[in-house]
């Protein structure tokens, strides 16, 4: 079985550090971890839909929001499953994300294993 690559965007190096972990120890899948938003936001627009899997991205960030990456991608007529991350999932937030593409939202303070649960839904 082919690793599947996942990218994954947040400013805080510790949440990274968490699911970049716990991605590794579910085994076929390869982290792309970005802490910079800018850097995330130039590595993705290199990429295609058969280079990346899914892209796990928290929604406030220095930069470039996760709703700012998923239009990004999703103008490039991506259409990779997107998982955005937030502690404030505002009505306004969670509309505008839906309009832009979002495939799932998980709050945060999130669980691994809910976390784990989702990427396995979307990587299916």
């Amino acid at each position: 079985m082919s690793s599947q690559p996942v990218v994954v965007i947040d400013d805080d190096p510790v949440t990274v550090q968490i699911i970049a972990d716990a991605l590794h120890q579910q085994g076929n899948i390869d982290v792309y971890s970005f802490t910079r938003s800018k850097l995330a936001r130039e590595f993705l627009l290199k990429q295609s839909d058969a280079s990346v899997a899914l892209i796990i991205s928290d929604q406030c960030m220095p930069d470039y929001d996760g709703i700012s990456i998923l239009t990004l991608w999703r103008k490039k007529g991506m259409l990779t499953p997107f998982l955005l991350l937030t502690a404030d999932a505002t009505r306004q937030t969670v509309i505008k994300a839906r309009q832009q593409g979002v495939t799932q939202f998980i709050a945060k303070p999130f669980k691994t294993t809910e976390l784990i649960s989702k990427v396995r839904y979307l990587l299916t």
